[in-house]
Protein backbone atom coordinates (compact mmCIF):
# COMPACT_ATOMS: atom_id res chain seq x y z
CA UNK A 1 0.00 0.00 0.00
CA UNK A 2 1.40 3.40 -1.00
CA UNK A 3 2.19 5.93 1.69
CA UNK A 4 -0.39 8.73 1.95
CA UNK A 5 0.67 12.05 0.47
CA UNK A 6 0.13 15.42 2.08
CA UNK A 7 0.68 18.99 0.91
CA UNK A 8 1.47 22.39 2.40
CA UNK A 9 1.42 25.96 1.12
CA UNK A 10 3.66 28.76 2.35
CA UNK A 11 1.89 31.94 1.24
CA UNK A 12 4.54 34.62 1.62
CA UNK A 13 4.89 38.26 0.67
CA UNK A 14 7.43 37.56 -2.09
CA UNK A 15 6.76 33.92 -3.07
CA UNK A 16 4.16 31.16 -2.83
CA UNK A 17 5.58 27.67 -2.33
CA UNK A 18 3.50 24.48 -2.48
CA UNK A 19 5.20 21.26 -1.40
CA UNK A 20 3.90 17.70 -1.77
CA UNK A 21 5.46 14.94 0.32
CA UNK A 22 4.99 11.54 1.90
CA UNK A 23 6.33 9.96 5.06
CA UNK A 24 9.18 7.57 4.33
CA UNK A 25 11.23 5.19 6.43
CA UNK A 26 12.74 6.48 9.66
CA UNK A 27 10.25 9.35 9.91
CA UNK A 28 11.94 10.92 6.91
CA UNK A 29 9.87 13.12 4.60
CA UNK A 30 10.15 12.26 0.92
CA UNK A 31 9.51 15.32 -1.27
CA UNK A 32 7.42 14.42 -4.33
CA UNK A 33 6.94 17.82 -5.90
CA UNK A 34 7.54 21.54 -5.39
CA UNK A 35 5.71 24.48 -6.95
CA UNK A 36 7.24 27.92 -6.43
CA UNK A 37 5.94 31.13 -7.98
CA UNK A 38 5.97 34.87 -7.34
CA UNK A 39 3.50 36.09 -4.77
CA UNK A 40 0.86 38.70 -5.49
CA UNK A 41 -1.87 40.43 -3.52
CA UNK A 42 -0.07 40.26 -0.16
CA UNK A 43 1.62 42.93 1.96
CA UNK A 44 3.41 42.11 5.21
CA UNK A 45 1.92 38.63 5.14
CA UNK A 46 -1.68 39.82 4.80
CA UNK A 47 -3.97 39.68 1.76
CA UNK A 48 -4.74 43.03 0.17
CA UNK A 49 -5.94 41.74 -3.22
CA UNK A 50 -8.07 38.59 -3.10
CA UNK A 51 -8.05 37.83 -6.83
CA UNK A 52 -4.31 38.39 -7.33
CA UNK A 53 -3.47 36.24 -4.31
CA UNK A 54 -5.86 33.50 -5.44
CA UNK A 55 -4.25 33.34 -8.88
CA UNK A 56 -0.75 33.19 -7.40
CA UNK A 57 -1.76 30.35 -5.08
CA UNK A 58 -3.52 28.45 -7.88
CA UNK A 59 -0.42 28.76 -10.07
CA UNK A 60 1.81 27.40 -7.31
CA UNK A 61 -0.56 24.47 -6.69
CA UNK A 62 -0.65 23.66 -10.40
CA UNK A 63 3.16 23.58 -10.60
CA UNK A 64 3.38 21.29 -7.57
CA UNK A 65 0.75 18.94 -9.05
CA UNK A 66 2.64 18.70 -12.33
CA UNK A 67 5.96 18.10 -10.56
CA UNK A 68 4.57 15.42 -8.24
CA UNK A 69 2.09 13.80 -10.62
CA UNK A 70 -0.59 13.88 -7.91
CA UNK A 71 -3.81 15.79 -7.39
CA UNK A 72 -3.80 18.14 -4.40
CA UNK A 73 -7.16 18.11 -2.65
CA UNK A 74 -6.27 19.48 0.79
CA UNK A 75 -3.38 21.45 2.27
CA UNK A 76 -1.86 22.74 5.48
CA UNK A 77 -1.37 26.50 5.23
CA UNK A 78 1.11 28.76 7.00
CA UNK A 79 -0.14 32.01 8.50
CA UNK A 80 1.78 35.07 9.67
CA UNK A 81 1.45 38.84 9.76
CA UNK A 82 1.35 41.64 12.34
CA UNK A 83 -2.21 40.62 13.24
CA UNK A 84 -0.87 37.46 14.96
CA UNK A 85 -0.27 37.58 18.71
CA UNK A 86 0.37 35.06 21.47
CA UNK A 87 0.01 34.55 25.22
CA UNK A 88 0.56 31.82 27.78
CA UNK A 89 -2.50 30.36 29.49
CA UNK A 90 -3.11 27.75 32.19
CA UNK A 91 -5.97 25.27 32.13
CA UNK A 92 -7.15 23.48 35.28
CA UNK A 93 -9.54 20.52 35.61
CA UNK A 94 -10.50 18.13 38.39
CA UNK A 95 -10.17 14.39 37.81
CA UNK A 96 -13.56 12.77 38.37
CA UNK A 97 -12.22 9.59 40.00
CA UNK A 98 -8.65 9.80 41.39
CA UNK A 99 -8.63 5.99 41.73
CA UNK A 100 -8.48 5.73 37.92
CA UNK A 101 -5.54 6.96 35.81
CA UNK A 102 -5.69 10.18 33.84
CA UNK A 103 -7.03 9.66 30.32
CA UNK A 104 -6.72 11.45 27.00
CA UNK A 105 -10.18 12.87 27.63
CA UNK A 106 -8.94 14.56 30.83
CA UNK A 107 -6.01 16.05 28.92
CA UNK A 108 -8.34 17.40 26.24
CA UNK A 109 -10.56 18.94 28.93
CA UNK A 110 -7.53 20.68 30.43
CA UNK A 111 -6.44 22.04 27.05
CA UNK A 112 -10.00 23.21 26.37
CA UNK A 113 -9.94 25.03 29.70
CA UNK A 114 -6.70 26.77 28.70
CA UNK A 115 -8.32 27.77 25.41
CA UNK A 116 -10.79 29.99 27.24
CA UNK A 117 -8.91 33.28 27.11
CA UNK A 118 -10.13 36.85 27.04
CA UNK A 119 -9.72 38.02 23.44
CA UNK A 120 -11.68 40.56 21.36
CA UNK A 121 -14.52 39.42 19.13
CA UNK A 122 -12.45 40.12 16.01
CA UNK A 123 -9.78 37.55 16.94
CA UNK A 124 -9.73 33.75 16.86
CA UNK A 125 -7.57 31.10 18.51
CA UNK A 126 -5.52 29.09 16.01
CA UNK A 127 -3.19 27.17 18.38
CA UNK A 128 -3.31 25.87 21.93
CA UNK A 129 0.10 24.23 22.37
CA UNK A 130 0.80 22.38 25.65
CA UNK A 131 4.11 23.39 27.24
CA UNK A 132 3.95 21.05 30.24
CA UNK A 133 1.49 19.52 32.70
CA UNK A 134 1.13 19.63 36.49
CA UNK A 135 -0.40 16.64 38.31
CA UNK A 136 -1.28 17.32 41.96
CA UNK A 137 1.57 19.79 42.26
CA UNK A 138 4.13 17.66 40.40
CA UNK A 139 5.60 20.17 37.95
CA UNK A 140 6.81 19.80 34.32
CA UNK A 141 5.09 16.50 33.55
CA UNK A 142 5.58 15.71 29.86
CA UNK A 143 2.67 13.26 29.40
CA UNK A 144 0.14 12.81 32.24
CA UNK A 145 -1.84 10.00 30.56
CA UNK A 146 -1.75 6.93 32.80
CA UNK A 147 -0.70 8.86 35.91
CA UNK A 148 -2.88 9.15 39.03
CA UNK A 149 -4.06 12.41 40.51
CA UNK A 150 -7.06 14.49 41.51
CA UNK A 151 -6.13 17.70 39.69
CA UNK A 152 -4.57 18.29 36.27
CA UNK A 153 -3.08 21.62 35.17
CA UNK A 154 -1.67 22.40 31.75
CA UNK A 155 0.53 25.35 30.79
CA UNK A 156 -0.12 26.26 27.16
CA UNK A 157 1.01 28.71 24.53
CA UNK A 158 -2.05 30.25 22.86
CA UNK A 159 -1.76 31.87 19.44
CA UNK A 160 -4.52 34.12 18.12
CA UNK A 161 -5.03 35.80 14.76
CA UNK A 162 -7.20 38.56 13.39
CA UNK A 163 -10.43 37.07 12.06
CA UNK A 164 -10.59 39.14 8.89
CA UNK A 165 -6.97 38.53 7.90
CA UNK A 166 -7.34 34.81 8.62
CA UNK A 167 -10.54 34.42 6.60
CA UNK A 168 -9.13 36.44 3.69
CA UNK A 169 -6.23 33.98 3.47
CA UNK A 170 -8.60 31.02 3.74
CA UNK A 171 -10.81 32.40 0.96
CA UNK A 172 -7.79 32.72 -1.35
CA UNK A 173 -6.67 29.13 -0.74
CA UNK A 174 -10.15 27.62 -0.94
CA UNK A 175 -10.89 29.73 -4.01
CA UNK A 176 -7.97 27.95 -5.70
CA UNK A 177 -9.96 24.72 -5.32
CA UNK A 178 -8.33 22.99 -2.33
CA UNK A 179 -9.56 22.31 1.18
CA UNK A 180 -7.68 23.64 4.24
CA UNK A 181 -6.72 20.97 6.76
CA UNK A 182 -5.22 23.43 9.24
CA UNK A 183 -3.69 26.86 9.67
CA UNK A 184 -0.23 26.81 11.23
CA UNK A 185 1.79 29.74 12.57
CA UNK A 186 4.80 29.99 10.27
CA UNK A 187 7.64 30.34 12.84
CA UNK A 188 6.39 27.23 14.67
CA UNK A 189 6.47 25.37 11.37
CA UNK A 190 9.95 26.65 10.50
CA UNK A 191 11.26 25.47 13.86
CA UNK A 192 10.10 21.94 13.04
CA UNK A 193 12.31 21.94 9.95
CA UNK A 194 15.56 23.50 11.17
CA UNK A 195 15.93 23.25 14.97
CA UNK A 196 17.46 20.20 16.65
CA UNK A 197 16.02 18.53 19.79
CA UNK A 198 19.15 19.52 21.74
CA UNK A 199 18.66 23.18 20.84
CA UNK A 200 15.01 23.04 21.86
CA UNK A 201 15.93 21.61 25.24
CA UNK A 202 18.74 24.07 25.99
CA UNK A 203 16.83 27.17 24.90
CA UNK A 204 16.76 28.64 21.41
CA UNK A 205 15.04 31.34 19.36
CA UNK A 206 13.94 30.82 15.77
CA UNK A 207 14.16 33.99 13.64
CA UNK A 208 12.49 33.56 10.24
CA UNK A 209 13.31 36.62 8.10
CA UNK A 210 10.87 36.56 5.22
CA UNK A 211 10.01 39.09 2.57
CA UNK A 212 7.47 41.25 4.43
CA UNK A 213 7.73 39.99 8.01
CA UNK A 214 10.17 38.51 10.51
CA UNK A 215 8.66 35.67 12.51
CA UNK A 216 9.93 34.74 15.96
CA UNK A 217 9.51 31.67 18.18
CA UNK A 218 11.29 31.19 21.53
CA UNK A 219 11.76 27.74 23.05
CA UNK A 220 12.78 26.78 26.60
CA UNK A 221 13.05 23.22 27.93
CA UNK A 222 11.66 21.83 24.69
CA UNK A 223 8.49 23.95 24.60
CA UNK A 224 7.53 27.21 22.95
CA UNK A 225 7.16 30.09 25.41
CA UNK A 226 6.80 33.07 23.10
CA UNK A 227 6.02 33.83 19.47
CA UNK A 228 5.63 37.06 17.53
CA UNK A 229 5.56 38.54 14.04
CA UNK A 230 7.46 41.76 13.26
CA UNK A 231 6.43 43.86 10.23
CA UNK A 232 9.96 44.10 8.78
CA UNK A 233 11.69 41.77 6.33
CA UNK A 234 13.83 41.40 3.23
CA UNK A 235 11.60 43.71 1.17
CA UNK A 236 12.60 46.60 3.42
CA UNK A 237 16.29 45.88 2.81
CA UNK A 238 15.60 46.06 -0.93
CA UNK A 239 13.68 49.34 -0.58
CA UNK A 240 16.60 50.86 1.32
CA UNK A 241 18.86 50.00 -1.63
CA UNK A 242 16.36 51.58 -4.05
CA UNK A 243 16.51 54.84 -2.09
CA UNK A 244 20.24 54.84 -1.33
CA UNK A 245 21.43 53.79 -4.79
CA UNK A 246 18.54 55.30 -6.81
CA UNK A 247 17.96 52.16 -8.80
CA UNK A 248 14.80 50.23 -9.85
CA UNK A 249 13.40 47.67 -7.43
CA UNK A 250 14.33 44.61 -9.56
CA UNK A 251 17.91 45.88 -9.85
CA UNK A 252 18.06 46.50 -6.08
CA UNK A 253 16.82 42.96 -5.37
CA UNK A 254 19.35 41.46 -7.77
CA UNK A 255 22.11 43.59 -6.26
CA UNK A 256 21.20 42.46 -2.75
CA UNK A 257 21.29 38.80 -3.74
CA UNK A 258 24.48 39.00 -5.83
CA UNK A 259 26.64 41.55 -4.03
CA UNK A 260 25.03 42.03 -0.61
CA UNK A 261 26.84 41.51 2.70
CA UNK A 262 25.85 42.26 6.30
CA UNK A 263 29.40 43.17 7.45
CA UNK A 264 30.91 46.08 5.46
CA UNK A 265 34.39 45.54 6.95
CA UNK A 266 34.52 42.13 5.27
CA UNK A 267 34.00 43.68 1.83
CA UNK A 268 36.95 44.97 -0.21
CA UNK A 269 36.78 48.75 -0.19
CA UNK A 270 38.07 48.91 -3.79
CA UNK A 271 35.43 46.50 -5.06
CA UNK A 272 33.01 48.26 -7.45
CA UNK A 273 29.98 46.78 -9.20
CA UNK A 274 27.92 47.94 -12.17
CA UNK A 275 24.14 47.78 -11.85
CA UNK A 276 21.01 49.02 -13.63
CA UNK A 277 19.92 52.48 -12.54
CA UNK A 278 17.48 55.31 -13.19
CA UNK A 279 18.59 58.14 -15.47
CA UNK A 280 19.65 58.66 -19.06
CA UNK A 281 22.44 56.09 -19.15
CA UNK A 282 20.53 53.33 -17.38
CA UNK A 283 23.67 51.95 -15.67
CA UNK A 284 25.88 53.11 -12.84
CA UNK A 285 28.89 51.94 -10.84
CA UNK A 286 28.63 51.78 -7.04
CA UNK A 287 30.97 50.69 -4.28
CA UNK A 288 30.13 47.25 -2.96
CA UNK A 289 30.95 48.44 0.55
CA UNK A 290 28.17 51.07 0.24
CA UNK A 291 25.71 48.27 -0.54
CA UNK A 292 26.88 46.42 2.57
CA UNK A 293 26.57 49.55 4.73
CA UNK A 294 22.95 50.07 3.66
CA UNK A 295 22.08 46.43 4.35
CA UNK A 296 23.91 46.46 7.68
CA UNK A 297 21.93 49.46 8.93
CA UNK A 298 18.56 47.86 8.18
CA UNK A 299 19.60 44.42 9.46
CA UNK A 300 20.93 45.90 12.72
CA UNK A 301 17.61 47.68 13.21
CA UNK A 302 15.80 44.39 12.61
CA UNK A 303 17.90 42.54 15.18
CA UNK A 304 17.34 45.32 17.72
CA UNK A 305 13.59 44.79 17.29
CA UNK A 306 14.12 41.04 17.66
CA UNK A 307 16.16 41.60 20.83
CA UNK A 308 13.37 43.66 22.39
CA UNK A 309 10.87 40.93 21.51
CA UNK A 310 13.14 38.20 22.90
CA UNK A 311 13.25 39.96 26.26
CA UNK A 312 9.46 39.81 26.42
CA UNK A 313 9.51 36.05 26.02
CA UNK A 314 12.53 34.85 28.00
CA UNK A 315 15.69 35.92 29.75
CA UNK A 316 18.51 36.02 27.21
CA UNK A 317 20.87 34.02 29.44
CA UNK A 318 18.46 31.06 29.25
CA UNK A 319 18.90 30.79 25.46
CA UNK A 320 22.06 28.68 25.64
CA UNK A 321 21.69 27.49 22.03
CA UNK A 322 21.31 31.06 20.82
CA UNK A 323 19.35 31.81 17.67
CA UNK A 324 18.70 30.01 14.40
CA UNK A 325 18.20 32.26 11.37
CA UNK A 326 16.07 31.12 8.47
CA UNK A 327 13.88 32.57 5.74
CA UNK A 328 14.93 34.07 2.40
CA UNK A 329 16.88 37.00 3.89
CA UNK A 330 18.95 34.59 6.02
CA UNK A 331 20.95 33.86 2.86
CA UNK A 332 22.57 37.32 3.13
CA UNK A 333 26.29 36.66 3.69
CA UNK A 334 27.51 37.59 7.16
CA UNK A 335 24.04 37.90 8.66
CA UNK A 336 24.76 35.30 11.35
CA UNK A 337 27.89 37.24 12.41
CA UNK A 338 25.86 40.44 12.71
CA UNK A 339 23.19 38.57 14.71
CA UNK A 340 25.81 37.34 17.18
CA UNK A 341 27.17 40.87 17.56
CA UNK A 342 23.79 42.58 18.11
CA UNK A 343 22.03 39.87 20.13
CA UNK A 344 25.04 38.63 22.07
CA UNK A 345 24.00 35.03 21.40
CA UNK A 346 25.33 32.16 19.26
CA UNK A 347 23.77 32.20 15.78
CA UNK A 348 23.63 29.85 12.82
CA UNK A 349 21.77 29.55 9.53
CA UNK A 350 18.97 26.95 9.61
CA UNK A 351 18.31 24.78 6.56
CA UNK A 352 15.65 22.02 6.25
CA UNK A 353 17.03 18.60 7.20
CA UNK A 354 16.11 14.90 7.06
CA UNK A 355 14.58 15.08 3.59
CA UNK A 356 14.56 12.66 0.67
CA UNK A 357 13.34 12.80 -2.91
CA UNK A 358 13.55 16.29 -4.41
CA UNK A 359 15.30 17.52 -1.28
CA UNK A 360 18.03 19.44 -3.14
CA UNK A 361 15.40 21.98 -4.23
CA UNK A 362 14.51 22.75 -0.62
CA UNK A 363 17.94 22.78 1.04
CA UNK A 364 17.74 26.53 1.49
CA UNK A 365 16.64 28.76 4.41
CA UNK A 366 13.89 30.23 2.21
CA UNK A 367 12.01 26.90 2.27
CA UNK A 368 12.14 26.21 6.01
CA UNK A 369 8.49 27.13 6.47
CA UNK A 370 7.32 24.95 3.56
CA UNK A 371 9.11 21.87 4.89
CA UNK A 372 8.11 22.67 8.47
CA UNK A 373 4.44 22.78 7.50
CA UNK A 374 4.74 19.20 6.26
CA UNK A 375 6.43 18.12 9.50
CA UNK A 376 3.86 19.89 11.64
CA UNK A 377 1.04 18.26 9.72
CA UNK A 378 2.22 14.90 11.06
CA UNK A 379 1.18 16.04 14.55
CA UNK A 380 -2.47 16.39 13.76
CA UNK A 381 -3.61 16.04 17.36
CA UNK A 382 -1.80 19.30 18.14
CA UNK A 383 -2.67 21.41 15.11
CA UNK A 384 -6.24 20.60 14.02
CA UNK A 385 -8.40 23.68 14.21
CA UNK A 386 -11.89 23.62 15.65
CA UNK A 387 -14.37 23.04 12.88
CA UNK A 388 -16.21 26.30 13.56
CA UNK A 389 -13.51 28.74 12.38
CA UNK A 390 -12.97 26.76 9.20
CA UNK A 391 -16.63 26.46 8.19
CA UNK A 392 -17.44 29.29 5.78
CA UNK A 393 -20.73 31.07 6.17
CA UNK A 394 -23.35 30.01 3.60
CA UNK A 395 -22.76 32.24 0.61
CA UNK A 396 -22.31 32.21 -3.14
CA UNK A 397 -18.54 32.31 -2.57
CA UNK A 398 -18.75 29.16 -0.46
CA UNK A 399 -20.73 27.42 -3.22
CA UNK A 400 -18.15 28.45 -5.83
CA UNK A 401 -15.33 27.03 -3.68
CA UNK A 402 -17.16 23.73 -3.29
CA UNK A 403 -17.74 23.50 -7.04
CA UNK A 404 -14.07 24.31 -7.72
CA UNK A 405 -13.00 21.60 -5.28
CA UNK A 406 -15.38 19.08 -6.88
CA UNK A 407 -14.05 19.90 -10.36
CA UNK A 408 -10.50 19.21 -9.19
CA UNK A 409 -11.61 15.77 -8.05
CA UNK A 410 -13.67 14.87 -11.11
CA UNK A 411 -11.95 16.45 -14.10
CA UNK A 412 -8.83 14.81 -15.56
CA UNK A 413 -5.54 16.67 -15.44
Amino acid sequence: MANPTFAAIDVGTTKVCTVVGELGAGNEIRILGVGVGPSAGLTKGMVDNIHAAMEAIASSIDRAERASGTRILSVHVGIAGPHVSSMNSRGIVAIADPRHPITEHDVERAKESARIVNIPNNREVIHVIPRYYVVDGQDHVVDPVGMFGSRLDVETHVVTAGSSAMHNLMQCVEGAGVRIDSLILQPLASAEAVITPEELEQGVALIDIGGGTTDLAVYLQGAVVHSAVLPVGGVHMTRDLVIALRVPQPAAEQTKRRYGHAIPSLVDEADDVEIDAFGSEGRKTVRRRLIAEVLQARTEELFEMVRAELRRGAQEELLSAGVVLTGGAASLPGIELLAEDVLGLPARIGRPRHLAGLSDLLHDPAYATSVGLLRWSLKEQEILLRSSPLLPAPSLGGLVRKVAHLMRVVLPQ
